[in-house]
């Protein structure tokens, strides 16, 4: 810009501050009201959308069996992380937020970038990379949950001889038994048993459906043994306890495996990084990497690699599995 029209724009600036203030207008608490004021209606809106999407999805669902391709896969893993991280979104809503914030990126990227169809490109890979990310948590939720699972069998199965309502309701006498997040299902089983009408087969089964795969063998033997109880059938449960021991030993040499994989992944990654941060400050290579076609391009499959390596090495990873708890 040249002097002149610096000149203009600073005096037309000062001129609208002064109208401003002379007049008593408020332009830019007007402005911000009804710029709040449209994305109130915006997000509205797209509530109301999203609703009316999930009712239609989940009567679908209900009707036609859903066929596994990416579409699927893609459901089930934003279900699944919705559940772990106990987000207040539908599948629909989460799906709108995360096409907004790759719109957003996306336009931060090509302002630095100068090329859509790049800028496009490394959004992707970025997003794949969270995803993945937030993927990688969430198994190490799912796996924290799994130990809580087995650690109040392992207190139950033994108490299980003189039925499994009472070897339940004795453990919930003890607050130090059963993790604080399982508590409110097994105090539930209690209360179905007891108060809400439902036979223990009804009950446990409801439980079966709360806590998971990993609980299956427990709730399959307790239905026998309540309603088929022999002398000695009892030590059936203990069944479950060697089992967990086993489990428990495979879980912990993958978690070692695991973390020892992406402990040289990030310790590569950030020798990379290291490096290319300090090349930067030679005038000839930043001009190179960072304004030119060619040195553009070179960043953007930098990025992407990193980002579809850091995914691949998790979907190994996952489809090694925790153990005990597959859906």
């Amino acid at each position: 810009m040249n002097t002149p029209l610096v000149t203009s724009l600073m005096l037309g600036l000062a001129g609208f501050i002064l109208f401003n203030a002379i007049f008593g207008v408020k332009f830019f608490q007007g402005l911000g009201g009804y710029l709040l004021e449209q994305v109130d209606i915006l997000a509205e809106h797209l509530g109301r959308y999203n609703t009316k999407r999930y009712v239609d999805r989940v009567k679908r669902e209900r009707i036609v069996r859903r066929k596994e391709n990416v579409y699927a896969k893609y459901n089930r893993m934003v279900e699944g992380l919705i559940l772990d991280f106990n987000m207040p979104f539908t599948l629909e809503s989460f799906t709108s937020m995360l096409c907004i914030c790759f719109a957003i990126v996306a336009l931060l990227v090509i302002l630095f970038m100068k090329s859509v169809t790049l800028s496009v490109l490394i959004t992707i890979s970025i997003f794949i990379g969270l995803l993945t990310f937030f993927v990688m948590q969430s198994r190490a939720i799912q796996a924290e949950r799994l130990e809580n699972i087995m650690d109040a069998e392992d207190v139950i199965c033994p108490l299980a001889r003189e039925g499994v309502l009472v070897a339940i309701k004795k453990v919930m006498d003890n607050d130090e038994y059963i993790n604080p997040a399982l508590r409110p299902y097994f105090q539930q089983f209690i209360d179905n048993c007891e108060n809400n009408g439902y036979s223990f087969k009804q009950a446990i089964q409801l439980l079966n459906r709360q806590l998971g795969p990993k609980f299956d063998s427990f709730a399959k033997k307790a239905i026998i043994f309540e309603y088929n109880e022999r002398k000695g059938m009892a030590d059936i449960f203990l069944d479950i306890v060697d089992e967990n021991a086993v489990l428990r030993e495979i879980n912990l040499k993958k978690e070692t495996i695991f973390r020892k994989m992406n402990r040289n992944f990030l310790m590569k990654t950030a020798v990379i990084v290291l490096f290319f941060l300090y090349a930067l400050t030679v005038e000839d290579f930043r001009m190179f990497m960072l304004y030119t076609d060619a040195g553009k391009m070179i960043n953007t499959v930098m990025i992407s690699v990193v980002c579809l390596s850091f995914a691949r090495s998790q979907v190994l990873q996952g489809n090694m599995g925790g153990g005990g708890d597959k859906k």
